[in-house]
């Protein structure tokens, strides 16, 4: 238990200094929070938390295994609460184990939509971000897409994307197989396959800059890194490539576009649960839901709360209602489909 909680606390207060927080770890009225988003972003959120309750925060970040660190803490985690990124880190969570049920939560159950609630109560989601073309302002005029057109051979040698396994990618092509089974997602990722313009690499902000580069018309990549490359003042280069392209939602005329989401849990040994639940109600808050979405350029979950102006400036999004629990359960055969149809390694000659 030492060892353990003296980890925590040593990287808690290099990112509480980092942040600008001067709390000090595991004193009276705290929450400790395990985020696979960066601090910086979350940094504002925490502090109104901690100026509407008097509670402290100490966030640990890891871009990666936190599950699997609460899992080795078992009964010792000092963990309260999982901020992740995705629903399958949300999924992965669950199966792992490392989380606990909170039902029949007034506040939760009002705010968050429930397509957007694990149906075990298990997580729920923060804010949303589609999974939007990227289409050149110069080079494509039409306005409007859907994800079945990326298959059109239209499009041959003119679509950019990031590696087929990645979970944004698993998460989009697992709506498809939810929307319209097997087989066709099978014949559609061929397709897209060979609609691509090389194999896919990168990220998302990378396929912003193909497109400005004129290696691709078009590509697959999320809201939010739009709106970052566009306020990125220590890299103009990122201001340039997302000027260059325009963002269409997929499917805004008749399901909607497929969203992801930054969610929450609380674990399944939260040794501060009181404050813990505290602190997921006002994550579902109206205020915190607003302070977030504009902080990471993302869509808050709760009705009627509002984006930043930069998102705004992309247009009204009409998302997918379909459950995302029900597109998590084709994770795994959109995985398999990646591989069996050999999307990373490009188009067919």
């Amino acid at each position: 238990m030492a060892s353990l909680k003296t980890s925590f606390l040593t990287l808690g207060a290099v990112l509480s200094v980092a942040c600008g927080s001067t709390s000090s770890a595991f004193a009276g009225g705290e929450v400790n929070v395990y985020s696979y988003r960066q601090p910086e972003l979350i940094q504002p959120l925490l502090d109104a938390f901690t100026k509407e309750t008097g509670i402290e925060t100490n966030v640990l970040f890891l871009d990666k295994g936190l599950v699997e660190r609460i899992q080795a803490e078992g009964v010792n985690s000092p963990a309260d609460i999982l901020l992740t990124v995705d629903i399958a880190r949300l999924v992965e969570a669950k199966e792992g184990g490392v989380t606990q049920p909170v039902l029949n939560d007034p506040i939760i159950e009002k705010d968050i939509p429930g397509n957007l609630r694990d149906p075990e109560g298990e997580w729920f989601g923060l804010t949303t971000r589609g999974r939007v073309v990227y289409a050149s302002k110069e080079r494509v005029p039409q306005q409007s897409i859907t994800y079945e057109e990326l298959a059109d051979p239209k499009w041959k040698g003119k679509i950019c994307i990031r590696d087929g396994q990645h979970s944004y990618n698993i998460a989009l092509f697992a709506s498809m197989i939810a929307h319209h089974g097997l087989d066709y997602t099978r014949t559609w990722l061929t397709g897209l396959k060979n609609n691509l313009a090389r194999k896919p690499d990168g990220t998302d902000r990378s396929q912003a800059k193909s497109i400005y580069s004129g290696e691709c018309d078009i590509a697959l990549g999320n809201t939010y890194y739009v709106g970052l490359m566009l306020t990125n003042e220590q890299e103009p280069e990122e201001k340039v490539w997302a000027n260059s392209v325009k963002v269409i939602f997929p499917n805004a005329e008749d399901r909607g576009t497929h969203v992801n989401i930054s969610g929450v849990a609380m674990t399944k040994y939260a040794p501060n649960k009181e404050n813990a639940l505290k602190l997921m109600e006002f994550l579902a808050s109206g205020e915190a839901q607003e302070i977030y979405a504009k902080q990471v350029f993302e869509y808050p979950v709760l009705p009627g709360a509002q984006p930043s102006d930069v998102v705004k400036g992309f247009g009204p999004i009409k998302p997918d209602t379909l459950s995302l629990t029900e597109i998590a359960a084709h994770r795994k055969e959109a995985s398999e489909l990646v591989d069996e149809v050999g999307f990373n390694d490009g188009a067919s000659q």
